[in-house]
């Protein structure tokens, strides 16, 4: 592992954790764990997280330093992984932790670490940006080039658990949290709710961007509420939607007709939760389809460059908004499915997961988002 100028025994301590197998936590079990913090559950989640963070740090680290096709190299790809191989550094310096003491001490630590890496999705986009530069396009990418995807697949799913892990340790030593909410899960989410909130953070982008916005409709039960993490379903549909209004905006900008409505159906089973956004944007052509839900892909022009520290969002660009979500859909069971309708076509609704499983990518509850885009 070629990590200078860090110290050769860093190096091999970051292989020797990467090879070690990580744990699955499930919903359910942050749930149940978190409902009643007290000092003892708060230090056994500290013990947890000191032993299971580096090794997840690790792995990612490692991950970032063997990319092929010469993406380990790009500026911003070192920067991430230095910012991986001192977050693993300062937990392993971290003592182990014995008391209440201790436990504060280790909770702001990885604090500071979720600030750290704050940047981390955007700076990763500039170094895959940097590397499309240099390939010289999509018509001139190379075979294999599929690693990458895997890699970021990979990468990106991780970095959701991690993020997920510190941030719910973090949360429940709120000393007032919201009414049934327990660290970063809120126990009755209501996806009604999060939906409007995210459709009109949405179409506030659109406004910005175009001077206008389709409108929104929202249909399913306003009182249906589970248990769920709420910026990742916000995150979601807030990209879904981003999308959709994106390309009705530019099907009927110069069009004489009014714009119609980005729809949205929340559907609630008994073990599943369905969320339908449908448009009338024109369609993925067929030849994209096969890329939609790759890193290396973009229904827009590429920005001329892209700022690692720019936090605004922008309408189209990085191309990592649907493969982001589908992976905030797998985190915990579900899945998110795009059905392209070129011309006047059936709506197609499949692949709703009824199968419990009880590890992080594989969660308690199955949240199904299933995108329709229609001509």
């Amino acid at each position: 592992m070629a990590l200078e100028p860090v110290a050769r025994a860093v190096a091999e301590e970051v292989a020797r954790w990467g090879a070690m197998r990580q744990t699955g936590v499930s919903l359910r079990y942050m749930m149940e764990f978190g409902v009643r913090p007290t000092e003892r559950t708060l230090l056994l989640a500290a013990q947890f997280l000191h032993k299971e963070l580096p090794i997840r740090i690790a792995r990612r680290a490692l991950d970032l330093d063997s990319l092929p096709f010469g993406l380990s190299t790009k500026p911003a790809i070192l920067k991430v992984r230095d910012w991986y191989v001192e977050s693993f550094r300062d937990i392993r310096s971290f003592p182990e932790v014995k008391n209440q003491e201790d436990e504060l001490a280790f909770t702001q630590m990885i604090k500071m670490i979720k600030v750290r890496h704050t940047n981390v999705v955007p700076a990763v986009a500039l170094g895959v940006q940097q590397l499309k530069k240099d390939l010289g396009g999509p018509k001139a990418f190379p075979p294999g080039i599929h690693e990458i995807h895997q890699f970021l697949d990979r990468f990106y799913m991780s970095r959701i658990g991690i993020r997920m892990l510190i941030g719910q340790h973090v949360a429940l030593h709120d000393p007032d949290p919201e009414p049934g909410v327990i660290g970063l899960i809120n126990t009755k989410m209501s996806p009604m709710t999060v939906a409007r909130i995210a459709s009109e953070d949405a179409r506030a982008i659109c406004m910005r961007e175009y001077g206008s916005s389709p409108n929104v409709d929202i249909y399913g039960d306003p009182g249906f509420t589970f248990p769920y993490v709420t910026p990742h379903l916000h995150l979601m549909i807030f990209e879904l939607v981003k999308n959709s209004l994106r390309a009705v905006q530019e099907r009927y900008m110069d069009s004489d007709k009014l714009a119609p409505p980005v729809r949205i159906i929340v559907a609630d089973g008994a073990e599943d939760v369905t969320i339908k956004i449908t448009d009338e944007g024109g369609g993925i052509p067929r030849s994209g389809l096969s890329r939609i839900f790759t890193y290396l892909y973009s229904t827009a022009e590429n920005p001329p460059d892209l700022d690692v520290h720019n936090e605004g969002v922008t309408m189209a660009g990085y191309g990592y908004g649907i493969p982001i979500s589908r992976l905030y859909a797998r985190y915990f069971g579900g899945d998110l499915q795009i059905i392209s309708m070129e011309g006047y076509g059936v709506y197609i609704l499949n692949v709703l997961y009824s199968e419990i499983k009880h590890t992080e990518e594989c969660g308690c509850i199955h949240l199904s988002m299933i995108f329709i885009s229609q001509n």
